[in-house]
């Protein structure tokens, strides 16, 4: 019976958490939530996909020139230092 009385503390305990979510610190930010509109939606997707784009086109040039120029720029510029 050990574990069932564990398992209804343990339940209750969550519930008790679960009243009480929308009154603590963060309660009034959730009342005034509220799902995007579409346009809101698809705005931020916008956003975040150039974003992703320009991380990944900048790591992009970044291994092209190390992986081109810097076998260049070592054996002609740097080899003599």
């Amino acid at each position: 019976m050990a574990f069932l009385d564990r398992a209804k503390r343990v339940q209750d305990n969550f519930d008790g958490r679960l009243r009480t979510f929308g009154h603590g610190k963060y309660g009034r930010i959730l009342r005034m939530a509220r799902r995007p509109t579409s346009e809101e939606y698809v705005k931020v997707l916008e956003v975040t996909a150039l974003g992703a784009v320009l991380i990944g086109a900048t790591g992009f040039a970044i291994y092209i020139f190390f992986t081109q120029a810097g076998p260049w720029l070592w054996s002609n510029y740097l080899s003599a230092l």
